[in-house]
Order: structure tokens, then sequence, then C-alpha cells
């Protein structure tokens, strides 16, 4: 038998794994891909997110893997364009947007060599349940045989949609519809230094460095929008990219080196993150719209509050409930600022009398439009700012 089982091997789930078996735990990481596998995602790791790559002593692979570091940031709200560097966050200085087949692959690899038994392509077909409790999966490898393996506890890793939450039926709470649909691609010879983040009526464009010298190009329209957007993926994301500065023109000037991405499947909600034999970690148990890039640093922050929670509920220190309680009062008290800050810039509402106010007031003050940036980034607490 395991201590546990964890059901999807993405940055949540590959991260709460390497922790866990770190602490001495027997854990079984499961995935149905092979590694590395590319995912839709925003790519940004945001300071808070850099720190603890840093503190597992990852970050230097990350910076290694060719992703650069983005210190300085344009932020363009139209009549104000903010322009300055990220403030340091426990040592980190800058968000870096890796390509998902990186850091997927090389989180996984740290889980494996912290001690993670781990198989890659292996489909998870449902759960066993024993009196109401979780106890394990039944699944089986690609082309191989059902096979059933048993565990004091079952993480659902799995993403939004989650097989681990459908089964428990795991209870949901500020729970929105999709607000936004996104489209990202990658382009070759669009040199770029920076951050760059648009906001534009009812549009919202982000640039970014990431890796093998490419820029990556994030775009958002309302999601009812979505049909006329696909009428002309390539069209419509060019006029977007018009919409930011000259960004329309360097995009141009280069060459596009992969085919565009694009999803209206982008809803928000929170899940309770755990009951008898399980517990939700990553987008299972906590989703928001991709608009403001938080989702894998909220990942690895639940991965580290989690895998604190369960050594001391599997290690005998406290009662296993009592500590996965605390993991979700831990949770929801770091998200639920950011997330209604999230929901709201989503619904593309006109800018607010303060906001207006807010942006005329940062400009040209650089220590203040540094502090500005950490909000953004989730290193300076927004209730604080």
């Amino acid at each position: 038998m395991y201590d546990v089982i964890i059901v999807g091997a993405r940055v949540a789930g590959s991260s709460t794994a390497m922790l866990l078996a770190g602490k001495g735990l027997r854990v079984l990481l499961v995935d149905r891909a092979a590694f590395p596998s590319d995912t839709l995602s925003t790519h940004q790791v945001q300071l808070p997110g850099g720190a603890r790559l840093r503190r597992w002593g990852l970050l230097d692979q990350v910076v290694a893997s060719g992703a650069p570091a983005a210190r300085k940031v344009r932020f363009d709200a139209g009549p104000v364009v903010l322009q300055g560097r990220y403030p340091a966050f426990e040592g980190v200085d800058a968000v870096y947007s890796p390509r998902r087949t990186v850091l997927d692959a090389l989180l996984l690899e740290a889980a494996r060599a912290a001690g993670a038994e781990v198989r890659e392509q292996f489909i998870v077909e449902e759960l066993t349940v024993e009196g109401g409790r979780v106890t394990g999966i039944r699944g089986r490898s690609k082309g191989g045989q059902a096979v059933t393996e048993a565990a004091r506890l079952v993480v659902g890793a799995d993403g939004k949609h989650s097989l681990v939450a459908r089964t428990v039926g795991a209870p949901v709470h500020h729970d929105r519809p999709p607000l936004t649909m996104g489209c990202y691609t990658y382009w070759h010879d669009v040199p770029l230094d920076r951050g760059e983040i648009y906001s534009r009526p009812r549009r919202a464009v982000g640039a970014w460095p990431t890796n093998d010298g490419l820029t990556l190009t994030y775009l958002a329209w309302p999601v009812e929008e979505f049909p006329a957007f696909r009428a002309d993926v390539e069209a419509n994301a060019l006029r977007t990219l018009d919409l930011a500065g000259d960004l329309g023109e360097r995009v141009r000037a280069g060459s596009r080196a992969e085919r565009f991405r694009a999803s209206p499947d982008l809803p928000s909600f929170i899940r309770r993150p755990f009951g008898p034999g399980w517990a939700l970690v990553g987008d299972a148990g906590l989703v928001m719209d991709p608009i403001t890039g938080q989702g894998i640093g909220d990942a690895l922050r639940d991965a580290e509050l989690l895998a604190e929670a369960v050594e001391a509920g599997l290690g005998g220190r406290r009662p296993l409930a009592d500590a996965l309680a605390d993991y979700e009062r831990a949770r929801d008290r770091a998200a639920l600022a950011m997330y209604e800050f999230t929901t709201d810039l989503a619904a593309f509402g006109p800018p607010t009398a303060e906001q207006q106010a807010l942006f005329g007031a940062l400009e040209g003050r650089q220590d203040e439009i540094g502090r500005f940036l950490g909000v953004l980034t989730g290193a300076v607490p927004m209730a604080d700012y």
C-alpha cells in the first residue's frame, strides 16, 4: 500500500509528489501523458512561484532551460503607460514563462529523484471506495492489464475536469461561468527582454519571452465573442495585437513558430479540497480565469500547503482531517483576494474612477509602480495595497 497516490503529474501533482517523497512518504504519481508533454497554459511563474522553485532548488534548472527572466514590464492601460521593475521577493526579482514541455518535465523528474514512483501513460479509470472512503485507484497502462493500487490518501491533481473531484462530488463555491476566451502562440524573431501587458476595451494582451528565443503572445476576448473569433483566428489575433502599441508590427516582422491555441473553457471555481481518503490540489481544487496568469504559482503554493498537511496527518502528529481543513483555510485565505480581482478583471468592465485615479497617481513614481507590479504578481498582498 502507498501512503499517497497522486492522479495527475503536471505542476501541482509533480510538486506535491516531490515534496511528500522528500518527507519519506511512499508516493505513486500517475498521468495519462508521456512527458515531455504540452498543455494549454499562460506559462507564467509569478514571483512567489519563482521563490518556491528557488527554495526547492529548481529555479536554476528553469533558467538553464533557456526561459528568460523578465525583470521589467510595460503595463499599458491606454491613457497611462507604466514601465517599471518587479520588486524582489524572497530573492527572486523576475517573472519566468517556461514552456510547459520544459516545466512539467522538470518537476516530474524532481519527483522521481525525490523517491516517488512515477507511471506515465497510465489511465485512471475509477477510484476504489469502501464504506464511503476513497481507498485507491483502478486503471491501466496504455495497452496493459487493469491494476488496482491502494493508498491511505488519493490526491486529485487532474485539472479542472478532475475525475477525483467528480467521483467524490467535491462541493463547489465562488463559482463563475467562463468570462473570457484565451488564445496564445509563439513567434520567431520578435525579441523581447521584458513583459508587456495591454488593457483595452473588451480586450487584453500579454507578451513574454519564453524558451528557444521565442516570444509568447496571449490575448483575451469576452467569451461570448468566441464564435466570431474562431471564424478567422489568425486575422482576429493579429487585429488584437495591433491594439497593443507596435506589437502587431513586431510580430509581422517576425514569423509565427506554432499554431494558435485557443479555448473558451475557462471557468472559475473553488472546490472543497478534501474528504475521507481524498484531497485536491492545483486546478482540481481551485481554478481562476487565466487573464492574471496565476495558475502555475497557485499550483506550486497549494502543493506546498497540501504536502505540509499530509505529512502532519499521515505522520500521526495530528488528525489528518484537521490538517487538511487547515490546508483548505490557508489556500482560501491566500487565494480569495486575487480570485475576486481576477474575476472582476475578466468581466471586462470599464475602468472605475478609482482605477483611473490610481494609474494617474502611479505615473512616473518608480517605487510605487514596483509595488503595483508586485500586486499583479502576487508578491504584495492585495489587501495591504
